[in-house]
This record gives structure tokens, C-alpha cells and sequence, in this order.
């Protein structure tokens, strides 16, 4: 089947044929159809397999026939809510691509940011919003955005929403909407709180599931190496070294992880830098500028880029630390073999983190390939509780003995500066 196939109007298939548009992947095929006849659809497919393409170009052809010949100000008459500014960027910009030829306009929205420039956008009209939800409830608060109007609402990334805490600014959202509207609710995975919201927003939907839930895609070879502790950084510069690595994009657990392993491999002459919820919103920008156009070798993120980072031809990702939900460990690997690229993902594991990789292994059933050729295997054996309790209180001891002894360094009190 080909994108003309699919009752798309000619300003919609010049934009795509520019961008090489040929082939709708499954879930454009079976979703296009069904939104440009107005249905409500809940859709269940992994990331990467372009959902963005099969709500928003659908939303953009139906919005388009319903827009008021000679509307000197645009009301906001769609409305995509997305879990991070990450991904509320990259939707945006595959909007603005696929509606170049239509009369059809749009902004993001999102914090971390002054709110200046996103009010003045919103100021001079736009029909169709996309938003994170602290940002688009804050202007709400202030009368600057209704939702009166809102013909087409998408929920897209639901269950990443929710594990994100964002289920009551969802709700919040969902009374301000009108009753009549068109609803698309779009997540990786289906658990049971997921369809239970998916029933409060929906109506008589249509159901598109592309995938079993929680699967990898078949482009991504998944390998993994069992190492130490102590020996992971290492492993980490040595699979990056003897693979000739010139773009990877590295995940870990927490800010501060990420920070350090930036650092530790930019020591060794490989450049990298960290993304994650505490950098400003232009060094995250500018970061993932530098990725793109490959001035930086390695790109560590936090799960907050899990869904939001969108790098054509990305071959390799390595899971630095193995998540504790496994559902976690296939949104990450997707930001790899994506629209049919060969994938590789590398998973390194500490014994605390084996029985991760079998819970993982369980949900996606599949084995993860060992690699044998490792040349800082696993020795140690996972801490009893008993041992872990003792080490987590020691951890925490020498973290509150560095934090004294930096606040008795010379320079560290509290003096008044200088007129």
C-alpha cells in the first residue's frame, strides 16, 4: 500500500513525498483510515513505528476541511498532550512538516522555559496545540488558553504519563473538553490502568494494536555483557572503543549517574555530555543539537528522553544501568532501529541488576545474547538484603561525611559580597 492509497489530500502527499514518504508502516495504514472518518481509536503500538505520522496527519486533513474561510483569529481546535518536552518538540516538528502545504498552524508548549514567547505564538492564533501538561494548565490558570473549542484531542504516551505522576493534571484536562469531540489515545503498553483511562476518554473507540504489547522491534539485535561494579565504567569505554562507536546514545538511572558518566568518559577522550530534567531547557536543545551533528560521540540520558529523543539512523543504545521496569528497558532500545535501520542494544548488568534482565527477558521473551569476548566479566555474586542494607547505610555515611567536609573548606560559608 502507498500513502496516495489512503484518501490523504494532495497538499498532505506533497509534504510527504518530500520528506520520502512512500509506505505507510502498519500502524499509519490501519489508524489514517479510521481518524479521517472521525472514530475514536485507542492504539497500542512501540515506539518508533510512527505514531506520530497516523494521528497527526489524519488531524491535520480533518482539521483543514473544517476551517472557517477568512478566520481572522484561530481557535485552538486540536490538542496533542505528550509526557515530555522532548517529544512535545519532536511532534511539533513533524507537524509543521506535514501541514507546509495546508493553511493549518501550530505551536509547543512546554516549562522549563519563560513563558513569553509561547504566549505571544498563542496570541496570534494557531489550530492545533501541542503541550506537556504542567505548561498547558498553568496558561489555563491564567485565561491565556480554552479549550472550549477542541474538535480532536490526542493522549499520546499514556502509560508513560502515568508513570510520570501526571494522571491528575490529565484529569484536570479531560473536564475542560468538550463532550463532543474526536479522542486518539496512543500507548506502548497496555496495562490495566491504562485501559481503564482510555474508557474514561474515549468513545466506542476503534482498537489498532500493531504489536504485541511491550515488544522490541525486529531491527534491534540485543546483546549484553555481565560485569562488576566497580568495572562497569570501563566496560562501558571499552564496548564503545572496540565497536569504533561514532554515535551512541548511553542510558542511565538518575541525574547524577548521568552526569558522571559524562564526565568520566569525556577524561578519556571521548566526548559526551548528559541530558536530563535538571539542565535548563536550551543546553538540552543545544546538547541534542550537538549529538545530531555528531560533535559529541555519546548522548547520556536519563528516562525522561526515553520517548523524546527522535535520531535518524541512530544505530546503537546502550542501558548503562538496566531499569528496574523492564517495560522502561523497550522504550529505550526503541530510540534505535527506527523506520527499518538496523539497531544494536548493549545492556550492561551488575549482579543486582540480573534479576532486571530476566524480568525483562520474560516481558519481551526473548534471551538477550551474552557477549563472551568481555574482558571485565561478572565475578561477584548480588548483596544479600543483609548486605545491601549495610552498604546503602554506608553509602549514605560517606555522601553525608563529603557534604561536612565541604562545608568546613575555607570559601564554602555564608559571606556577604562585595558592593
Amino acid at each position: 500500500m502507498k500513502f496516495q492509497d489512503l484518501d490523504i489530500i494532495q497538499p498532505i502527499q506533497d509534504a510527504l513525498r518530500e520528506k520520502n514518504y512512500e509506505e505507510p508502516t502498519p500502524i499509519q495504514e490501519q489508524a489514517i483510515p479510521l481518524v479521517l472518518k472521525g472514530k475514536d481509536l485507542l492504539g497500542c503500538a512501540q515506539t518508533g513505528t510512527g505514531k506520530t505520522a497516523a494521528f497527526s496527519i489524519p488531524m491535520i486533513q480533518n482539521l483543514q476541511a473544517s476551517l472557517p474561510e477568512g478566520q481572522k483569529h484561530r481557535k485552538i481546535r486540536g490538542l496533542i498532550l505528550t509526557p515530555t518536552r522532548e517529544l512535545a518538540i519532536q511532534i511539533g516538528e513533524n507537524i509543521k512538516e506535514y501541514s507546509k502545504y495546508t493553511r493549518i498552524n501550530h505551536t509547543v508548549i512546554f516549562g522549563g522555559v519563560k513563558q513569553g514567547a509561547q504566549v505571544n505564538r498563542l496570541s496570534k492564533g494557531v489550530d492545533i496545540l501541542v503541550a506537556t501538561p504542567g505548561r498547558l494548565l498553568d496558561l489555563i490558570q491564567q485565561r491565556i488558553i480554552h479549550l472550549a473549542d477542541i474538535e480532536i484531542f490526542v493522549l499520546d504516551e499514556a502509560d508513560r504519563m502515568l508513570d510520570m505522576g501526571f494522571i491528575n493534571d490529565i484529569k484536570k484536562v479531560l473536564k475542560l473538553l468538550p463532550r463532543k469531540r474526536q479522542s486518539l489515545f496512543f500507548s506502548a503498553t497496555m496495562p490495566d490502568n491504562i485501559l481503564k483511562l482510555s474508557q474514561e476518554i474515549l468513545f466506542k473507540p476503534e482498537k489498532v494494536e500493531v504489536t504485541p504489547a511491550a515488544t522490541t522491534a525486529e531491527t534491534i539485535r540485543q546483546f549484553i555483557y555481565y560485569t562488576n561494579r566497580d568495572t562497569k565504567k570501563n566496560l562501558l569505554r571499552h564496548i564503545i572503543k572496540d565497536n569504533e562507536m561514532d554515535q551512541v546514545l548511553v542510558f542511565a538511572r538518575t541525574k547524577h549517574g548521568s552526569d558522571r558518566i559524562a564526565r568520566d568518559l569525556n577524561k578519556k577522550d571521548i566526548k559526551a555530555a548528559a541530558i536530563h530534567g535538571d539542565k535548563a531547557q536550551n543546553q538540552r536543545q543545544k546538547t541534542l543539537s550537538q549529538f545530531k551533528n555528531g560533535q559529541l560521540t555519546v548522548l547520556v540520558a536519563t528516562d525522561i528522553a526515553a520517548r523524546g529523543i527522535d535520531i535518524d539512523k541512530l544505530k546503537w543504545v546502550i542501558n548503562y544501568d538496566i531499569p528496574d521496569q523492564p517495560e522502561t528497558y523497550v522504550h529505550r532500545i526503541g530510540r534505535c532501529g527506527r523506520a527499518g535501520e538496523e539497531g544494536i542494544a548493549i545492556a550492561i548488568s551488575e549482579p543486582e541488576e540480573n534479576v532486571y534482565v530476566k524480568a525483562v527477558e520474560r516481558l519481551t521473551k526473548e534471551k538477550l545474547e551474552e557477549v563472551e569476548d568481555n574482558p571485565f566479566p561478572q565475578t561477584e555474586k548480588p548483596m544479600t538484603a543483609k548486605e545491601k542494607k549495610e552498604w546503602n547505610k554506608e553509602k549514605m555515611r560517606k555522601r553525608q561525611e563529603y557534604f561536612d567536609n565541604r562545608k568546613k573548606k575555607p570559601g564554602n560559608g555564608n559571606r556577604r559580597k562585595k558592593r
